[in-house]
């Protein structure tokens, strides 16, 4: 099973910018798609972007233009740039590996602590 380590949230005021890691146990990390998910109070979790192995990305409607998914294949690292935050951004953010299916992510990694990240004035 693929382990997974979250880090790099933190508190924000709107229209910041902070940077998550996501480190993955094992060495299939470079065969498969990665993504960014997240939690906010109250909801389900969704995937907000992800990368295949080729490199695509991929993001939710609501944070196009302003985030952005990379992955460092040697380091076994994936990682979120998110960029002109927004208090609606404010979840708990989980990352996850998988096989890229009709345009979305099949995880099957273990789901990690996830990192907060809050924005608020």
């Amino acid at each position: 099973q693929v382990q997974l380590v979250e880090s790099g949230g933190g508190l924000v005021q709107p229209g910041g910018s902070l940077r998550l890691s996501c480190a993955a146990s094992g060495s299939a990390f470079s065969i498969y798609s990665m993504g960014w998910y997240r939690r906010a109070p109250g909801k389900q979790r969704e995937l907000v972007a992800h990368i295949t192995s080729s490199g695509s990305t991929h993001y939710a409607d609501s944070v196009k233009g302003r985030f952005t998914i990379s992955r460092d294949n040697a380091k076994n690292t994936a990682y979120l740039q998110m960029n002109s935050l927004k208090p609606e951004d404010t979840a708990v953010y989980y990352c996850n590996i998988g096989p890229s299916v009709s345009g979305t992510l099949r995880p099957f990694g273990s789901w990690g602590q996830g990192t907060q990240v809050a924005v608020f004035s």
